[in-house]
C-alpha cells in the first residue's frame, strides 16, 4: 500500500506540474485572434491567479472533507480550532496518574503566577500570517510571469529551482534564523550556476521581441532576471513564513492550503474588478478596463486561450493536493527529491516543446546549479537517517523499561 501510494504521488506530481510548465509557458506568448490578423499577449497576470487560486481552495476543501474525523467539527478540520482529544482509558498505572494529578493541583493552588495565554491556537494570529502568505504570493506570481517576456523558459525554471537562497535570506531578515554551513555552499554554488547559464545564454527572446510586443532592447536580459529575484524574494518571504505557521500552529498542509488559496482568491478578485491604472507588471494592460472586464474581452477574442488557461488553473490545483499529500505521507526528503527532478525535466520539455536551443556553457551552469541543490538532498537524507536512528534507540529502551 505504501508504495502504491508513493508512485501515485510521484506520478501525480510529474504529470501535473510538467503540464501545468507547458500551460504556464504557452500563456506567455501572443495568441492569433478570431479572424488571425492580430496577435495579442494574455496580459491579466491576476486573472490567472484567481482561477488557480479557487480551484486550488475547492480541491483542498474536498481534500478535508473527505479525509476529516467523524468527531470533527467544521471548525476543527479546517485548523481554526484545536482537534479534540479523545479521554485516555485507564490502566493499571490510573493510580500513580491520580496521584500526579493531586501533586499538579496543589502545585498550582500554591503558586500565584497567571497561566500564559497560549498563541497555539489563536485564530486572528494565524489568520493574519495566511494572509501575510496570500499577499506574498499575489504579489509574486505577475513577477514571475512579466520575467518570461524578457528570458526564456528554462532559464526561469532554472531560477525558480534556486528557491533555497531567497529563503535563507527572508528567515534571516524576518525571524533571525541560522543556517547550517553546508548551505551556504549550497547557496554558492547555486549562484555560480546562475550566473554561468547567463553568461553564456543565447537568447532569443530580442529576436523575438516584436512578435511578442517586449521592446527589443539590450537589457532584456536584465530586466527578466530582475523580475524572477523579486519572484524568488517574494517566494523566500512567503515559504519563511510558512515555516512559522508550523511552529507556532498545529495545522496540516492541506489546511494551509485552503485558507492561503481563499485569500489568495479574495486579494485577486478585488483587484482584478478594480478600475486600476496602468502599473508595469502587476496591472500591465493600458486599455482604461478591469483587469476583469480586459480578461473577458481577450477570451472572447481570442478563444484558443481558454485550453491553456484552464489547464494551468486546473493542474496547479490538484498537483498542490499531490505535494501535500506526499509531504504527510513521506517526508520533505521525498518531497525534495520528487520536485528537484521533476523540474530538471520541466526544463527538458520545455527545451523539446518549444524548440529551446541551450548552449554547452547553459547545460554546465544547469549542472552546476542542480549539483548544487543535490549537496542539500544529500546532506538532509543523512540528518534524517541520523534522526530515526536515535528515535529507534528510544523506541527500543522505552519496550524494555
Amino acid at each position: 500500500m505504501t508504495l502504491v501510494r508513493l508512485i501515485v504521488c510521484v506520478t501525480g506530481v510529474y504529470s501535473m506540474f510538467l503540464l501545468w510548465a507547458i500551460a504556464q509557458e504557452r500563456l506567455s506568448v501572443p495568441f492569433k485572434s478570431l479572424d488571425g490578423t492580430i496577435s495579442e499577449k494574455f496580459r491579466s497576470p491576476l486573472f490567472m491567479g484567481t482561477c488557480q487560486s479557487i480551484l486550488s481552495s475547492l480541491s483542498a476543501f474536498i481534500y478535508i472533507m473527505i479525509r476529516r474525523s467523524s468527531s470533527s467539527t467544521l471548525s476543527q478540520s479546517l485548523g481554526l480550532d484545536p482537534p479534540s482529544e479523545a479521554p485516555k482509558p485507564l490502566t493499571n498505572g490510573s493510580a500513580t496518574e491520580k496521584t500526579q494529578e493531586k501533586h499538579k493541583q496543589h502545585h498550582q493552588r500554591h503558586h500565584h503566577h497567571a497561566p500564559k495565554p497560549s498563541v497555539r491556537y489563536s485564530r486572528t494570529s494565524l489568520l493574519l500570517r495566511y494572509l501575510q502568505c496570500s499577499v506574498f504570493i499575489t504579489s509574486a506570481a505577475p513577477f514571475g510571469f512579466a520575467a518570461l517576456s524578457y528570458i526564456s523558459y528554462p532559464a526561469m525554471v532554472l531560477g525558480k529551482s534556486c528557491k533555497l537562497v531567497p529563503v535563507m535570506i527572508m528567515n534571516v531578515l524576518l525571524y533571525r534564523r541560522r543556517f547550517a554551513p553546508h548551505k551556504y555552499l549550497v547557496v554558492l554554488m547555486v549562484t555560480t550556476g546562475i550566473t554561468i547559464f547567463m553568461g553564456f545564454g543565447n537568447d532569443k527572446k530580442k529576436s523575438s521581441s516584436k512578435s511578442s510586443g517586449v521592446p527589443n532592447t539590450p537589457y532584456a536580459n536584465l530586466i527578466g532576471i530582475t523580475y524572477l529575484l523579486i519572484n524568488l524574494l517574494l517566494d523566500g518571504a512567503t515559504n519563511s513564513t510558512q515555516d512559522e505557521i508550523f511552529t507556532r500552529h498545529k495545522v496540516t498542509g492541506q489546511q494551509m492550503m485552503f485558507w492561503i488559496n481563499v485569500f489568495c482568491t479574495a486579494l485577486t478578485s478585488i483587484l482584478s474588478v478594480l478600475p486600476l491604472p496602468y502599473i508595469p507588471v502587476i496591472h500591465p494592460s493600458d486599455s482604461g478596463q478591469t483587469e476583469l472586464g480586459g480578461a473577458i474581452t481577450f477570451i472572447a477574442n481570442h478563444p484558443s486561450v481558454v485550453t491553456p488557461l484552464a489547464q494551468f488553473a486546473l493542474t496547479g490545483a490538484l498537483g498542490q493536493l499531490f505535494i501535500f499529500e506526499t509531504l504527510q505521507h513521506f517526508g520533505s526528503l521525498t518531497l525534495v527529491t520528487i520536485t528537484l527532478t521533476r523540474k530538471l525535466f520541466t526544463m527538458l520539455l520545455s527545451v523539446v516543446v518549444y524548440n529551446h536551443k541551450l548552449t554547452p556553457g547553459q547545460w554546465l551552469g544547469a549542472a552546476v546549479v542542480f549539483a548544487g541543490i543535490s549537496v542539500e538532498a544529500f546532506v538532509k537524507r543523512k540528518d534524517v537517517h541520523a534522526k530515526r536512528i536515535v528515535q529507534e534507540k528510544e523506541k527500543a529502551k522505552i519496550k524494555s523499561l
